[in-house]
């Protein structure tokens, strides 16, 4: 039987999180995808904690394209980053493709000075 398009995104989510884990010097760069929305957060997995979260939700990012959105997300959560004092994270695709708007905001926040 096929997997749906959520099975297998889960299925190579878990696959990359087996290898993939955040720590307080070198979170976890986590991305979700929505239909509508793109949402980025630095998750510290040792002590269980979100150190930052940005989302196209809010209201100075709501303007222009998803693809806009997404560059917009990608430089606040890096902004976000440098200020939390994080200059290295783990990218964690969440199982999508590295293509379209999550590679947009990874070479957004890779612009704004993170490494990764």
């Amino acid at each position: 039987m096929a997997l749906s398009k959520l099975q297998r995104r889960v299925r190579i989510k878990r696959r990359i999180r087996k290898i993939i884990s955040g720590t307080a010097t070198k979170p976890r760069l986590s991305v979700f995808r929505s239909n509508k929305e793109i949402y980025a957060q630095l998750v510290d997995d040792v002590n269980g904690v979100t150190i930052a979260s940005v989302s196209s939700r809010n209201k100075e990012i709501q303007a222009g394209t998803k693809t806009e959105q997404a560059t917009a997300v990608g430089k606040t959560i890096a902004e976000k980053a440098t200020k939390a004092g994080v200059e290295t994270v783990a990218f964690d695709r969440n199982g999508y493709l590295y293509h379209g708007r999550v590679k947009v905001l990874a070479d957004a926040a890779r612009e704004a000075g993170l490494k990764f």
